[in-house]
């Protein structure tokens, strides 16, 4: 018989038992469509984490004290690196557009009754163009203000919204840990990350830091920007060897700090973030499997229930192979049913957590076709052995079943 044959006599056979089709493609449907809305969550809290990350510019190298082990880095030298390091790198080493070194810590900001607890980050002057910080009002603070240590401060964003929500604060004076400080301006929001966010913080020289406020010689780390990524390499060996020169460490010892690079750490959240997509997808993926035995548990009560109908068709000539073929097609077409109705439900999920939870989410043709797929691959996989066990009935038995 062909298939087209098989197809209708399949069809009608699902359109006999309409409830118990749609309860059996029940499970597909969940399976598939929690599969596109949990792949898809995942996919759009990546592309915005990654979004957020670059922000901060991809060319960078960050200099940092510390000596660096092989599984771990170690903190134990945290006061390895000086402001002369970071002169020295800037002023040394080519096919960078500047250095900036960083001191930080989280200090109480007040502007008369309003409290904020926040990240004071005492800076060079190149430190917002380096990490991309725009100035939405105001100026940053010059070289010469960084020199002579004076009590200034540019805002984040949301620092701003937190102590000046209906004021200008540029010309105004904040209190950080009980020192007046003029604020000369104000940045452009970057958007928050769910453990830090950018602009909950305020920058001051980082002489001013140093000496007025954390009472500390060394820096905590060092910004380097390089001119291309493609430079990133000799760039890092030029700054370690420098390094190594200017910390008189011998031939053989370890480095007394450890360069890292902005592009590795972007590509290992991406991998991170990847990986917990992945995770989602496939606890998602579990409920389709346990459709698929569903299907396979309702195929095999359809087998027994059809013994005497399967006797008749293999007595006037039907062969065991056309026989295995209609029931693993009814298999397969509860899958696709169960598919393409999961995949409604799971884009129309989708959107309505975008829409109404606040959350993006990106459902792509990629995550469509797999959750699909799998679908149908699942209908195959677990119809196959019902349809099997119906092939290799005998006439005689099956004529006699009661």
């Amino acid at each position: 018989m062909l298939i087209w044959g098989l197809f209708k006599m399949s069809l009608r056979s699902l359109s006999a038992n309409k409830l118990r089709t749609f309860l059996t493609a029940l499970g597909i449907i969940i399976g598939v469509a929690s599969v596109i809305s949990m792949i898809s969550i995942g996919e759009a809290s990546r592309q915005k984490t990654l979004d957020t990350i670059s922000k901060f510019g991809t060319n960078i190298v960050t200099v940092k004290p510390g000596l660096k082990k092989t599984r771990h880095v170690s903190t134990d030298k945290v006061d390895t690196l000086t402001l002369e390091d970071a002169e020295a790198i800037e002023q040394q080493i080519s096919g960078i557009t500047g250095a900036a070194a960083q001191v930080y810590r989280s200090a109480q900001l007040k502007f008369g009754n309003r409290n904020s607890n926040s990240t004071v980050r005492g800076t060079g002057h190149h430190y917002a163009r380096l990490a991309n910080f725009i100035l939405e009002r105001g100026r940053y603070f010059s070289e010469q203000e960084v020199r002579s240590a004076r009590r200034i401060a540019v805002l984040g964003a949301t620092v701003v919204n937190n102590l000046f929500p209906d004021t200008d604060p540029i010309g105004e004076t904040i209190k950080v840990d009980g020192n007046s400080y003029l604020i000369i301006g104000i940045t452009e929001a970057k958007g928050s990350m769910s453990w830090f966010d950018p602009d909950d913080q305020i920058f001051i020289p980082v002489t001013t830091a140093q000496k007025r406020l954390f009472g500390m010689d060394s820096v905590q780390s060092i910004d380097v920007q390089s001119e291309s990524i493609d430079g990133m390499d000799q760039v890092i060996k030029d700054i370690e060897e420098l390094m190594r020169r200017r910390h008189n460490i011998a031939e053989g010892k370890e480095d007394d700090f450890y360069v890292q690079n902005s592009s590795q750490f972007l590509n290992s959240w991406g991998d991170a973030a990847k990986s917990f997509t992945y995770l989602l997808g496939g606890i998602a993926a579990i409920s389709l499997m346990v459709g698929g035995i569903g299907i396979m548990n309702i195929m095999l009560v359809s087998v027994t229930e059809r013994t005497r109908e399967i006797g008749i068709r293999m007595a006037i000539g039907a062969k065991r192979g056309e026989i295995r073929e209609q029931f693993l097609i009814e298999s397969i077409l509860i899958s696709f049913i169960g598919g393409a109705i999961g995949v409604a439900l799971g884009v129309g999920i989708s959107k309505l957590v975008s829409d109404m939870g606040g959350w993006d989410t990106i459902v792509s043709i990629k995550t469509i076709a797999l959750a699909f797929g799998f679908s149908v691959c699942v209908g195959v996989f677990f119809g196959f052995y019902p349809a099997n066990k119906a092939a290799k009935m005998n006439p005689i038995e099956a004529l006699r079943y009661e």
